[in-house]
Formats: structure tokens, C-alpha cells, sequence
């Protein structure tokens, strides 16, 4: 089943609030994890292997570096569905 950006935004709002206690709805599209919602290296990982979980989509560790914002993680969850 492939899910939505709408649905990834929503299922990521719900792993970073579960992982760091952010609230969801300050989990945005142009938000950066780490300058604006201070998400750590850590913290990334685990948000990363959950959603790989959640998802069904392998997010290779050299990629994570690229995934700089919240768009950028939908875009690559949505993308990598195909």
C-alpha cells in the first residue's frame, strides 16, 4: 500500500513526538530535524529505523545525511514506495 506525503508527514510527526516528545503539529514540511527541532544523531537513527518499519522503505545509512528536513524525509519515503 503506498501512502500519501500527507500520510508520511503525519506517521513521521508520530515517530519524532514518540522518540524526542516534540509535539506533532510542530513536525512541518520546512522544518529541519536537527536546526529546528533539535533532533540529535541518535535520536535520527531511531526516527530513521522506525519509519523504516512504518513504512516499508529502506533508508540506507548514507542517505540520512541527506534527509536534512521534514520534506525531505516525505519525499524520500513517498519515492522510495515504487
Amino acid at each position: 500500500m503506498a501512502f500519501t506525503n500527507d500520510e508520511v508527514l503525519a506517521g513521521l510527526a508520530e515517530l519524532v513526538t514518540d522518540e524526542t516528545g516534540i509535539d506533532s503539529s510542530e513536525v512541518a514540511l520546512e522544518k529541519s530535524f536537527t536546526d529546528d527541532l533539535d533532533i540529535d544523531s541518535i535520536s535520527m537513527m531511531t526516527i530513521v529505523v522506525n519509519a523504516e518499519e512504518k513504512f516499508g522503505v529502506t533508508i540506507p545509512d548514507d542517505e540520512v545525511k541527506n534527509l536534512k528536513t521534514v520534506a525531505d524525509a516525505v519525499n524520500f519515503i513517498v519515492a522510495g514506495q515504487e
